[in-house]
């Protein structure tokens, strides 16, 4: 069996609503709440409504860039069961993490092997270890075998262009797999028939 699923980027109703009555549900969704470059950004009030629902044991994940104290006041009280991380300082990540009583998902870039290593400044920190491409919302991809030797407790999730048919490869492996692009049609929107072939997929392996 593979670890888990996650499926990022969502943004209206009809795809979580998907999501969530499925079968084979995913162990995370995550939401682009702050990035507004991102084209799955989802402004505050309608993420407001948008995870005013019965999660149905599926982790909802905010995904922040650099978050300023403005946003994290603003989202604080919304249905979120982790925060995801990116160019966010170690110390910076802890206070955040206590301040606000949420789990911490780091994501930690990579475009060459040494990037890896950074994990270890956020290991007794964080509650996940994310390794991503450097592209962030443009769902590149960088060398998996950069993540050859992590320790085998670390609690690890893996994204970066990865596409459906890549899930039997990662049977077995110590990582949940986070997907977002290759789960689009061609006008950027989530597709439910790709996230369908997915679940059913991973159910499977």
């Amino acid at each position: 069996m593979i670890k888990g699923l996650k499926i990022c980027g969502v943004s209206d109703p009809i795809t979580l609503n998907f999501i969530l009555k499925h079968p084979n549900p995913p162990k995370f969704v995550g939401f682009i709440t702050n990035y507004k470059n991102s084209k799955r950004f989802v402004e505050y009030e309608k993420l407001k409504k948008l995870i005013n629902v019965d999660k149905r044991n599926i982790k909802f994940t905010s995904v922040l860039v650099n978050p300023n104290k403005e946003i994290l006041e603003l989202i604080k009280d919304l249905n979120f069961d982790y925060y995801q991380l990116y160019d966010v300082e170690p110390e910076r990540t802890k206070e955040i993490k206590l301040k606000y009583k949420i789990k911490i998902i780091t994501a930690i870039t990579v475009s060459k092997k040494n990037d890896v290593d950074k994990y270890k400044d956020y290991s007794e920190i964080s509650d996940i270890i994310l390794f991503d491409s450097k592209g962030y919302h443009k769902s590149e991809s960088f060398d998996h075998s950069f993540l050859n030797g992590l320790p085998k407790n670390l609690n690890k999730m893996i994204a970066g262009n990865i596409q459906i048919d890549d899930i039997p490869n990662f049977k077995n492996k110590d990582f949940l797999i986070d997907l977002s692009g290759s789960l689009e049609n061609n006008n950027g929107k989530k597709d439910v028939n790709k996230i369908n072939k997915l679940l059913n997929l991973s159910s499977k392996i």
